[in-house]
């Protein structure tokens, strides 16, 4: 019994470490992202050169994504993840030192790409936890990324406001994180491969079942980089407000969000994934319908609103489900998560060139119509309980913190 114990007392430990390593890496993205004016005055780029760089981070991570899985294999999880989540602390200190078009690119490939690895290993580790304690967690996870992507941003944001250099600031950020990060994957499960099990290929198409759980992934990530990189302007361009409130519309998404999934796994394990996604869906789509109707600032702030409880739990699903969808849970995972951030790259951009044709309130009756498909297609998400680990830590029932 005390072995059972004990070994009950890791997974918990693991599930608190876990959840400290997606905060670090939400913070990395949080302290990018406010200082990309900086980085680009530095870089001496234009609007629409830095457009174009911005695409190298999705690339860099769509690239790399595949290998998480054989460098686990190779170096075990907790070592695979300390070295990745260690180089994507330090990349960020990479676009903040780029002269020009060229090398910024170049940085923001290699920052992606060390995100994408750090992003599908974490995920992994994050699904063996929650199918050990056999009871959903990963909403809360990806919600503790949120809660570290506003960090990153507040702290950010403070930087900006005092005119510090953002190479210095994102030296100091990445410094801090890197700490954070390797200290906090100590306590991680240690899996190891088995003796006799197959390396797994250093590059591979996702697995079927992979692509249809990312299309769920796809609608509600397009959802989210229309809602974050254009709220603001809706509420600024279609209702004349000010760029207060507008901004206040975007932060409020953005914290909605993170509330919902920290507190989305109980509404999982009460429900179920299909029918939490059904009924999120069904939120989105009443929150697009409030944005595209939207004559006052209030009902659109709503619909975003909406929009943000509605989709918020989906992608941390779509990851637990992936995987538990085969035989090789990093591939299906990284499938997955190459879907979802090409999602997100396209999104900001679809939605501006529809807008620039017809409208913006056009653009978002295409993202209302594709949270429709979160309603129609959630069963892809059962792809069966979570599966029965022969290991005496998995048959023990976790009792709630």
């Amino acid at each position: 019994m005390g072995n059972v114990v004990d070994d009950l007392r890791e997974v918990k430990r693991s599930r608190y470490a876990v959840a400290a390593v997606f905060a670090v890496h939400g913070a990395v993205t949080g302290s990018f992202a406010t200082r990309v004016p900086w980085i680009q005055d530095h870089a001496g780029v234009s609007a629409g050169q830095l457009g174009i760089a911005l695409a190298f981070p999705a690339l860099g991570a769509s690239v790399a994504m595949p290998l998480a899985g054989s460098v686990s294999h190779r170096f075990g999880a907790r070592n695979a993840l300390r070295g990745l989540i260690a180089l994507w602390t330090l990349s960020l200190v990479l676009p903040s030192l780029a002269p020009n078009l060229l090398t910024l690119c170049l940085a923001l490939f290699a920052y992606g790409a060390t995100a994408g690895m750090a992003d599908v290993a974490m995920n992994a580790l994050g699904v063996e936890v929650e199918n050990r304690l056999e009871r959903s967690i990963m909403s809360g996870l990806h919600g503790m990324w949120s809660a570290g992507a506003l960090i990153g941003s507040a702290a950010g944001t403070l930087a900006a406001h005092l005119g510090s250099d953002a190479r210095l600031h994102h030296a100091l950020a990445a410094a801090v994180l890197t700490v954070i990060g390797v200290l906090s994957c100590r306590w991680v499960l240690d899996l190891q491969p088995a003796e006799d099990e197959e390396p797994p290929p250093r590059f591979a198409l996702p697995p079927r079942s992979a692509l249809l759980i990312g299309a769920i992934g796809f609608c509600a990530v397009f959802a989210e980089g229309a809602s974050l990189d254009w709220s603001a302007v809706y509420l600024r361009e279609q209702l004349d407000t000010s760029a207060g409130l507008a901004a206040a519309c975007t932060t409020g998404f953005t914290l909605t969000m993170a509330l919902a999934r920290i507190a989305g796994d109980r509404i999982v394990d009460r429900f179920g994934a299909v029918r939490t996604v059904r009924a999120s869906g069904v939120l989105a789509v009443l929150g697009g319908l409030l944005i595209v109707v939207a004559e006052e600032p209030a009902v659109a702030m709503s619909g975003f609103a909406l929009m943000g409880l509605g989709i918020a739990v989906v992608v941390p699903l779509c990851f637990a489900a992936a995987g538990r969808s085969g035989s090789n849970p990093s591939l299906a995972i990284a499938g997955v998560a190459t879907i979802t951030y090409t999602s997100g790259l396209i999104a900001p951009s679809a939605i501006g060139m529809l807008a620039q044709v017809t409208s913006l309130m056009v653009s978002f009756c295409l993202v209302t119509a594709l949270s429709c498909g979160l309603v129609a297609f959630a069963g892809v998400l059962r792809p069966g309980d979570r599966p029965k680990i022969s290991r005496p830590d998995a048959a023990v029932p976790d009792p709630r913190p």
